[in-house]
């Protein structure tokens, strides 16, 4: 919480920013969900949070799709078991068994799907900060998800965003204006088990590296 105001700006106490640098040590890609729904208005108040990240030239340049249709939902799953073949049919011997053993996705289990698209020319923020950089709108798509998870770790929402589709075959799956690019599709839910640790470390796929490896300096 909040300690004494230093002007209009909060100040944030010591136990703050540690509880803070918890919630980011805790915030995992969660890929095992149980099936029940969350609460009312659970989810509502999560995506105003999330409304609130910053954008370039104050674009909120996020377009969002709840995937609320069986049949759709039915589709993205058969999208990705297709895709995650093909990824697994790129590796052999033990690397192709570890990528056979992983669990990549929550699809089948997560009660909320959402779909998060970029606007590539959005009116709003009127072209400010993105004339040399124009990826900086999908930038800030990335920067709201990530505000997503955040907030919904703090409530003990689990998040995972699965990256194994086809964009093209998201985006006319789901009838979204031609200009919009998918940047991701995410599941949400109560994880069925918690770990501070990530799935893949866990799962010997990929050990974290240390910060000091891929940072430079000049």
């Amino acid at each position: 919480m909040s300690g004494p105001r230093a002007g209009d700006a909060p100040v944030f106490r010591d136990a703050f920013c540690e509880d803070f640098e918890t919630l980011v040590r805790w915030r995992r890609d969660v890929r095992r969900f149980r099936s029940d729904p969350l609460p009312d208005g659970v989810l509502s108040d999560l995506l105003e949070i999330a409304d609130l990240a910053p954008s370039v030239g104050n674009s909120q340049p996020w377009r969002l799709v709840l995937v609320e249709d069986a049949a759709r939902r039915g589709e993205i799953v058969r999208q990705f078991e297709g895709e995650n073949a093909a990824a697994l049919a790129q590796y052999r011997g033990d690397r192709a068994d570890t990528y056979a053993s992983l669990k990549l996705a929550g699809l089948r289990e997560a009660p909320v799907h959402l779909a998060v698209f970029c606007d590539n020319d959005p009116e709003q923020g009127h072209g400010l900060g993105r004339s040399t950089m124009p990826e900086t709108l999908a930038y800030s798509v990335v920067g709201m998800i990530q505000t997503l998870w955040l907030a919904a770790r703090a409530r003990g929402v689990g998040l995972g965003w699965v990256s194994i589709l086809d964009p093209k075959a998201i985006a006319g799956l789901l009838d979204v204006p031609q200009d919009w690019a998918f940047i991701g599709y995410l599941c949400l839910g109560y994880p069925e088990e918690e770990h501070e640790d990530p799935e893949l470390e866990r799962a010997g796929w990929q050990a974290r590296t240390k910060l000091s490896e891929r940072l430079l300096r000049r």
